[in-house]
């Protein structure tokens, strides 16, 4: 099921000083989209900034949300990644 997105968020997208999508905007979009299924808002992140640039920035969306899970949990980097997967503890 689609949820909205929060009122205005569009109209800032376009006004954010005149410039166009950076790599952490549309990392951000896109991931967030994916994790609530909607395919409309991952075709359109996916479209700000080329593949390469997408990639980067979910990998740093990626290393950043695992460190701040680790820091949270009190537990090492690896061991959240490997949780999050659902892989077993190395």
């Amino acid at each position: 099921m689609r949820q909205p997105r929060p009122a205005g968020t569009a109209d800032r997208e376009r006004s954010a000083g005149g410039r166009g999508h950076n790599i952490f905007d549309a990392a951000a979009e896109y991931v967030a989209a994916r994790a609530e299924d909607d395919q409309e808002r991952i075709d359109e992140a996916a479209g700000w900034v080329s593949p390469e640039a997408l990639s980067f920035g979910v990998s740093e969306l990626a290393c950043r949300a695992v460190l701040a899970l680790a820091r949270e949990r009190d537990e090492s980097p690896g061991a959240v990644a490997r949780g999050l997967l659902g892989l077993p503890a190395a």
